[in-house]
């Protein structure tokens, strides 16, 4: 594969492209956007006492980065290293890490709607699948590449004391409409959010649900922004994610009136211009939660 990767230019079409990889002959998939460039193993530096999927660290055009190492982290028997070996390396969440895989397809261009949530039943509370997508006779699970990341490094994720420092506040009468598919995310959001005073706080697992409930108190009322103040919603999302989502709210009659904040892994220098396009009203990286109270602040109150 070309180390080359095409990036989707359209925004809020609902579709995403995917770097099928290998590890242990399992299909995985990771989005194009996560990913800067795929490269032949590079030498490794061991880290004494670093996180067990750790592998060590690399030096690539200056930067030092850590060497990930999927077989770890999805509890699959290390194999010798293979001559279809790759890093996949990747930036989300204001940082940059590599990932250790056995091969590299192919791309993938699909639609958020034909990416299945993968069940209760079988994905378990640890899971880092976030969807399943399938192709003729085989299946491709997408993974949870933030999970991954915050399971080594804690300290990458969302933390309340980060809006301790906002001081004390009253938000309660204020109403907020959340898409976020992760439970743990969806948990850590409303925990951040009622410390910062909103209480209100609707959650909805993709963005396709989020519309259906949004749409229904259109039909009820023409004024809005009297039941909902503001929508936040993540981009990655099954059945409609959030550049989608954000589009059809502006391009409603009703909702249009609603300030929409894009919290997402994926908001990047590169790739805000998406964001912008589809109208959002403001984009925050995670996990910087307290700009994104800052942000609704600014914008309802």
């Amino acid at each position: 594969m070309n180390n080359e990767i095409g990036i989707l230019l359209e925004s809020g079409t609902n579709e995403l492209e995917i770097v099928e990889f290998e590890v242990n002959n399992n299909k995985y998939g990771i989005n194009v956007i996560k990913v800067k460039e795929i490269i032949q193993p590079l030498p490794v530096t061991f880290v004494p006492h670093a996180h067990e999927h750790i592998e060590g660290i690399i030096q690539l055009r200056g930067e030092v980065l850590p060497v990930i190492n999927m077989s770890k982290v999805l509890g699959i028997p290390s194999i010798e290293s293979r001559s279809t070996d790759k890093y996949i390396v990747t930036e989300f969440n204001k940082q940059k890490a590599v990932f250790h895989v056995q091969n590299v397809s192919r791309i993938h261009r699909i639609s958020w709607n034909d990416i299945e949530k993968p069940s209760d039943m079988y994905q378990g509370g640890n899971s880092q699948i976030i969807g399943v997508v399938k192709r003729d006779e085989q299946m491709i699970l997408l993974l949870d590449f933030e999970k991954i990341v915050v399971n080594i490094n804690p300290q990458s994720g969302i933390h309340v004391g980060q809006i301790k420092k906002l001081g004390k506040r009253e938000r309660s009468s204020k109403k907020i409409v959340v898409a976020e598919d992760s439970a743990l995310l969806r948990k850590l959001i409303g925990d951040t959010l009622a410390e910062a005073g909103y209480e209100n706080v609707e959650f909805f697992e993709d963005g396709q649900a989020g519309l259906h409930y949004l749409e229904s108190l259109a039909e009820e009322t023409i004024h809005i922004e009297e039941r909902v103040q503001i929508v936040i919603t993540d981009i990655e999302m099954p059945q409609m994610d959030g550049h989608h989502f954000t589009k059809r709210i502006k391009e409603h009659p009703v909702l249009n009136k609603l300030p929409v904040v894009i919290f997402s892994s994926l908001i990047t220098d590169d790739l805000r211009h998406k964001g912008e396009r589809v109208g959002a009203n403001a984009q925050v990286s995670k996990p910087e939660i307290a700009e994104l109270v800052m942000k609704i602040d600014k914008l309802i109150l």
